[in-house]
């Protein structure tokens, strides 16, 4: 859920469970709706830059990048291409 600018909570969808991403790890990355991942520009390890893409996302039957919100060093990557993912799920944490 998004604050302001702050994103306090991110929730991720697996089994039919759900968890609250800890944002004190890091700052999550959700994937804004459902839909298929098509492609992944990121590897654990990478630095990226705020708004640079790091994953292309598919859903109705339209292209969607799915951007870092602040700049740093991917901790966790959660997807992988051909994956199909519910809205807000955590594709990645930025330290």
């Amino acid at each position: 859920m998004w604050e302001g600018e702050r994103l306090i909570e991110a929730q991720l969808k697996r089994g039919g469970k759900t968890q609250v991403a800890d944002q004190s790890k890091g700052t999550p990355v959700v994937v804004p709706m459902v839909g298929k991942i098509i492609a992944v520009d990121v590897k654990v390890g990478d630095k990226v830059e705020e708004n640079s893409q790091m994953a292309l996302l598919e859903a109705m039957k339209m292209e969607i990048p799915v951007v870092a919100p602040v700049s740093g060093t991917i901790k966790e990557l959660n997807v992988s291409v051909g994956q199909t993912v519910q809205a807000d799920t955590v594709l990645a944490v930025i330290e």
